[in-house]
């Protein structure tokens, strides 16, 4: 099973909650290669398009090209966890500065 360093940028199905369908979407790797490897799952967070309505935690990404986003993007403090296996490719990476932003916001975002 394939692992990913944390802060690759992947694409994943997300499930629409008014649908039974799903749709390709980035999303990033919060979990380390050990716990996907030891538990089979990634625990991610969402990378949404920056024209959606905005969260207050939102963090636009500015380093567009390596995150592999061909869209203005913004990474969400929606946490999720997903099998490992339904990880369909990488992508790309947050940059240094993507990843001190966001990891800001995640820290104000969950229990420490």
């Amino acid at each position: 099973m394939a692992t990913y360093e944390p802060w690759s940028v992947v694409v994943v199905p997300f499930p629409f909650v008014d649908r039974r369908q799903t749709k390709r979407r980035p999303a990033v790797v919060l979990s380390p290669e050990r716990f996907q490897a030891e538990h089979q799952c990634s625990v991610l967070a969402m990378i949404t398009d920056a024209r959606n309505p905005r969260w207050p935690s939102d963090v636009p990404i500015r380093d567009l090209t390596a995150a592999g986003l061909p869209l203005a993007s913004v990474f969400r403090c929606k946490v999720f966890t997903l099998d490992s296996r339904l990880i369909l490719s990488r992508i790309g990476t947050l940059s240094s500065t993507d990843r001190k932003a966001a990891g800001r916001a995640l820290r104000a975002a969950i229990v420490r």
